[in-house]
């Protein structure tokens, strides 16, 4: 019987694709998903089918995921981390061109001229000076969050002549070894908010990242900055960079995140959510997302999960079992009693955790019957049990 799939957006082709139909259904209605494929649907509100195994975000951020719900029902959550991290970079890129270059009043201006051409190029000549700006070799560049778009866009900075200064106390060591050498770590924000042109941010959104840039958080920055946020909204506190900007203290606001409180002021670029708004992006995020559906479904490996543990577990044997449990005192052993009484010899295993949930893997040399697996999911703290 097929796995059906439920998409809640429009998930690119490229990436269905490798969902092939003779074993998977794609649907945008059904009550009784095995799999969920979404980009930005809010799932908050939604009702959690049994059924479900797994949910995968064509995208970075999981913020629209009850992540905790999911985990309650040994749901595995997947993301596609720097999938779209090339998109982002250029946006940011263009972000800080865009602002030290003064081309959004620039173009608004051009375009309310009016006149013939003669008269036109008269205005141009003499209102260019009021769009004088700012080139970025020599400036520094902060970016607060070096995973793998905070990465890109440093050392894109550096290749434009920028100085880069980062933050991030919890760098990953494959993303510390593609980071320049030329960028300089610092100890704090409050630092790196001192010596920084331009900030930008690559983090998600905590209780301990919200306002990050507040009213206070701006006196520490140097005069004229430009402040970008193509991470998530909350992260700037708006009010704080509009009262900023109007009073002299910031250049410019540029920001993937439009709101009436931002929309039309002076000094603010607001995009309309960008980030990942390419061919190139979307095809890399379904892509991901549909492989690592694929690989759970089909084989029980975890890669690239938001609440469970990465496995991976070459097959041997008969029969692969699949198991998500709390992470219990003496679960592995239970499991293997119940397997025991079957006369399931395990050929290999592997347990992990994530919190306070586990994942258990293994194959064993016979078939097991259904009547095992109601056996495994009796036992307390068990989530899902599957038999592939």
């Amino acid at each position: 019987m097929p796995y059906t799939i439920l998409t809640l957006n429009n998930i690119s082709d490229k990436g269905l694709s490798l969902l092939p139909a003779d074993n998977y259904t794609i649907s945008e209605d059904t009550a009784s998903p095995d799999a969920i494929l979404l980009r930005s649907y809010k799932m908050h509100d939604m009702d959690i089918a049994d059924s479900l195994l797994a949910v995968g975000r064509a995208g970075a951020g999981t913020n629209n995921i009850p992540i905790e719900r999911m985990s309650e029902k040994g749901v595995v959550v997947f993301n596609a981390p720097g999938a779209n991290a090339n998109a982002v970079k250029e946006l940011v890129i263009a972000g800080m061109l865009m602002a030290c270059r003064n081309l959004v009043p620039a173009k608004a201006y051009v375009d309310a001229l009016q006149g013939d051409d003669e008269e036109l190029h008269k205005q141009v000549e003499a209102g260019k000076k009021k769009f004088a700006g700012f080139e970025l070799p020599g400036r520094t560049l902060g970016v607060v969050g070096l995973g793998a778009i905070g990465v890109r866009i440093a050392n894109a900075a550096r290749a434009l002549g920028m100085n880069v200064v980062g933050y991030d106390p919890r760098i990953q060591i494959k993303y510390a070894w593609q980071l320049s050498s030329d960028v300089e770590p610092v100890d704090s924000i409050n630092e790196l908010l001192a010596q920084s042109d331009f900030i930008t941010f690559h983090v998600p959104l905590l209780d301990s990242t919200k306002d990050l840039i507040n009213a206070e958080s701006i006196q520490q920055m140097k005069d004229n900055a430009v402040v970008m946020n193509f991470a998530r909204d909350g992260i700037v506190n708006e009010r704080a960079v509009i009262d900023a900007i109007e009073a002299g203290k910031l250049h410019s606001y540029v920001c993937d995140f439009p709101s009436n409180t931002i929309k039309g002021a002076k000094g603010v670029i607001a995009l309309p959510h960008l980030g990942a708004s390419t061919v190139e992006a979307e095809e890399n995020c379904a892509t991901m997302v549909a492989e690592q559906i694929r690989d759970y479904i089909e084989h029980g490996i975890i890669k690239n999960s938001v609440n469970l543990p990465d496995i991976k577990l070459p097959r041997a044997g008969v029969c692969r079992v699949s198991i998500v449990h709390s992470n219990s005192v003496d679960m592995v052993s239970q499991i293997s009693q119940v397997l025991g009484k079957s006369d399931a010899n395990i050929h290999h295993m592997v347990n992990d955790s994530r919190g306070d949930i586990a994942y258990t893997l293994l194959d064993v040399d016979k078939q097991l019957e259904e009547v095992t697996a109601d056996e495994l999911r009796a036992i307390n703290g068990v989530l899902k049990v599957r038999l592939l």
